[in-house]
């Protein structure tokens, strides 16, 4: 029980930032002598700290704060995508410390040199860490499609990967003292929006996100919906037109075909090395190509979201990754097509842009890390402390 408890508090403080110890009391339902107990065993932990509030001008006496320990205790966030690799340092309650960037040739990249550039990047973020922080490993998150036994990315088409064991050749290469955890890019973007972005407080959501590709985060029920190995919501490869552009997992017509960044350089008629930044920049200045292409793959976008809103009865649907931005640009389109939604679901559903940015992902792989933590402090702290003593 009172590992449980522990957990309880200090998913609350990692969660919802510095709280009272009053305000805790109320959210456990504990007494507070039983959360004053535990908050001082989370502070000799190092993993929170007391504080005394600033005055707040009411009577009695003011209820110490308590806040994550975000030097302290840190995870290594990694985002692996088609042409980008990103990483960061993100402090216990989700504050990023410190974030690098590499861009990357698409499809130009081996699984030796990705391994080998993401060991660079987690080693580069952990050595320049304070002296007396502690990492509690490094979460990843990958653009395709990861099984939940072992961290081994069965399909990565825009990567060019299949049945690759990513998580185990990444930590053999930086070294068995910091274990990897690896999810798939759309399933960790969901979890940080339900937890810190757009969906916070709420239960049934679809998160979309992509660059070449498309895929999609689904939590119902406060719950995720990951499938029996962990390969739900591929939503990109849902058949929507039958003799439609060639994908590149082998099929035709699948929606990432109509909505992904190549289709809008492909709708709007763009030259080679056109960008999706050029397509969007022109639409705003009223090309006429750059609009004709932004509808039609807003026509789209709209009959993939009027048939997932049929199927999930989400509350929200997020738009994350390069589809945000696209999505911003088509969204009249788009909605146009999903009034074809039953009215029920449609009635119940609102979209919206991540709240995160671009960052939705990494900051889910972040909270990734962070899982063994929070489900047990006891033990996964007693490391925290004994690196403050070496």
């Amino acid at each position: 029980m009172r590992r449980h408890n522990l957990a309880t508090l200090l998913r609350l403080v990692h969660f919802n930032g510095a709280s009272s110890r009053a305000a805790l009391t109320a959210s456990t339902g504990l007494n507070r002598s039983t959360v004053k107990a535990l908050v001082t065993e989370l502070a000799q932990l190092e993993l929170v700290r007391e504080t005394n509030p600033a005055g707040t001008g009411a009577a009695g006496r003011p209820s110490i704060v308590v806040e994550p320990a975000s030097e302290r205790v840190f995870a290594v966030a990694v985002d692996l995508g088609a042409d980008h690799l990103s990483a960061a340092r993100v402090g216990l309650g989700g504050v990023v410390l410190d974030r690098r960037e590499v861009r990357l040739a698409r499809g130009g990249q081996s699984v030796v040199q990705t391994v080998r550039r993401t060991a660079k990047l987690i080693t580069g973020i952990v050595d320049a860490a304070p002296p007396r922080a502690h990492c509690v490993g490094v979460g990843v998150s990958v653009s395709g499609l990861v099984s939940t036994a072992g961290g081994a990315v069965r399909l990565a088409p825009n990567l060019g990967w299949r049945d690759v064991p990513f998580g185990k050749l990444l930590s053999d290469r930086i070294g068995q003292s910091l274990p990897v955890a690896i999810g798939n890019d759309a399933d960790l973007g969901a979890m940080a929006e339900h937890i810190r972005g757009a969906a916070t407080g709420v239960a049934d959501l679809l998160y979309l996100s992509g660059e070449v590709g498309l895929g999609g985060g689904i939590i119902l029920g406060g719950k995720p919906m990951v499938g029996t190995g962990g390969y739900a919501g591929e939503v990109g490869h849902m058949v929507v037109r039958q003799r439609g552009a060639p994908c590149r997992c082998g099929a035709r017509g699948c929606w990432e075909t109509q909505v992904g960044e190549e289709a809008i350089l492909r709708a709007t008629k763009s030259p080679p090395g056109t960008s999706l930044a050029d397509v969007l920049r022109a639409f705003e200045q009223g090309d006429h190509s750059a609009r004709t292409g932004i509808r039609q793959v807003g026509h789209w976008l709209g009959v993939g979201v009027a048939n997932l809103v049929n199927i999930l009865n989400p509350q929200i649907v997020i738009f994350g990754g390069a589809t945000r931005e696209i999505y911003a640009a088509a969204e009249p389109y788009a909605q146009q097509t999903l009034a074809t939604a039953l009215t029920a679901p449609r009635e119940q559903v609102r979209l919206a842009l991540a709240a995160l940015g671009n960052d939705s992902a990494l900051v889910g792989a972040a909270e990734l890390a962070f899982v063994p933590l929070l489900e047990n402090p006891v033990d996964r702290g007693a490391a925290v402390r004994t690196a403050a003593t070496t």
